[in-house]
């Protein structure tokens, strides 16, 4: 991972609140309706994602590199399993899960197309990935106040209730950075996913719907 996630564990949820105007919740609600069975949460960090999944019924299980975050998750869901794995080399058999979920974790990857392979790897033929990530809009009207907010009031906000500007200074970095969109779509296909993106909030949220392809199919 970028960014060692130990140290912010405690504020984490308190943050994604304000940073979001509490939308993550939502995001994260709608993303994962329809999915069921056995479902597997990537970088599941405090555990919301598992929340939303366990509430419909899925059995899941939440792997992320930080000790403090998953020990958070599971106070959180404590009906989930949970593993300290790294999401590049995760400890699982191929075709092992029916759904495979992550939220606003895969810009954190060192090596993206790894990560993303690995969670293709262990999803079933057939199954589904749901991953929502932050982006930049594209709304030339917005994207101004976009910049001032994320590049000034959350390093501020990180630095006066998570005590810790460093890390709220690198995740606009982290934004900007990750190929959205597109780009997205396009190394999700190159990698055995057909992919369809949806905009949540004019474009600040990408909600991407991966369906592992079957094998000797081309669609």
């Amino acid at each position: 991972m970028a960014y060692d996630f130990d140290t912010i564990a405690t504020n984490y949820d308190r943050m994604n609140r304000l940073m979001t105007l509490g939308l993550d919740r939502r995001w994260r609600k709608r993303a994962v309706r329809g999915l069921h069975g056995n479902v597997l949460d990537v970088a599941c960090g405090t555990g919301d994602m598992v929340v939303s999944l366990a509430e419909q019924g899925c059995t899941v299980t939440g792997v992320d590199i930080s000790e403090e975050m998953l020990a958070i998750a599971k106070r959180k869901a404590p009906q989930a399993t949970y593993m300290l794995a790294d999401a590049e080399q995760l400890p699982f058999e191929d075709s092992s899960f029916d759904a495979v979920t992550c939220a606003f974790g895969v810009r954190n990857f060192v090596h993206l197309e790894q990560g993303l392979s690995e969670m293709l790897r262990v999803l079933k033929p057939g199954g589904t990935m749901v991953i929502l990530e932050l982006a930049t809009p594209d709304n030339i009207l917005i994207k101004p106040f976009y910049n001032f907010y994320t590049k000034h009031l959350i390093p501020w906000l990180g630095s006066r209730i998570a005590g810790n500007r460093a890390a709220y200074t690198y995740l606009p970095e982290s934004i900007v950075r990750f190929p959205k969109g597109e780009a997205f779509v396009q190394i999700m296909e190159k990698l055995g996913g057909r992919t369809t993106e949806r905009k949540l909030f004019f474009g600040v949220c990408r909600s991407y719907k991966i369906v592992k392809k079957q094998r000797g199919r081309s669609t």
